[in-house]
């Protein structure tokens, strides 16, 4: 098997040589093909659990992305929309989970909680995750 690492430029659209994060950015390269790097620029508050996010999905189909926090955010529980699945890329977290276990996880570490589970992240800062859902959601009001 081949495997090619995908290099794109925004200006002309065609491989450049370089993966710098300031050429780099969340955007469709082709039909339902999404490009973009960890080390991006491109960020937003994030108004659901706070910090920042860096979308790179949001379709019916997956809504992949990132989260970062620069400060040490207060912990909030948050109810899950979908089930989320997701790599700790900077820093660390404890997750308690409502009637269920407590998770430290650290760079590297890869979980997936359930729909509806109740959580509350206790971050380190600075910090940062990439997360996927199976689609886009409405935020839940509890």
């Amino acid at each position: 098997m081949r495997v090619a690492r995908l290099r794109y430029s925004p200006v002309g659209g065609h491989d450049t040589g370089r993966t710098s994060s300031s050429e780099e950015v969340a955007m469709e390269v082709h039909p339902g093909v999404f490009v973009s790097n960890t080390a991006t620029d491109e960020w937003e508050p994030d108004p659901e659990v706070g910090g920042e996010l860096h979308v790179l999905l949001q379709a019916e189909d997956g809504f992949v992305g990132m989260t970062r926090y620069r400060e040490r955010p207060d912990a909030t529980p948050w109810r899950l929309p979908e089930r989320e699945t997701f790599l700790i890329l900077e820093g660390s977290a404890r997750i308690e989970v409502e009637g269920g276990p407590t998770l430290e996880v650290g760079v590297g570490d890869m979980a997936s909680l359930p729909k509806g589970a109740v959580t509350t992240w206790h971050v380190t800062a600075p910090f940062k995750e990439i997360w996927f859902f199976r689609r886009a959601y409405e935020p839940l009001s509890d």
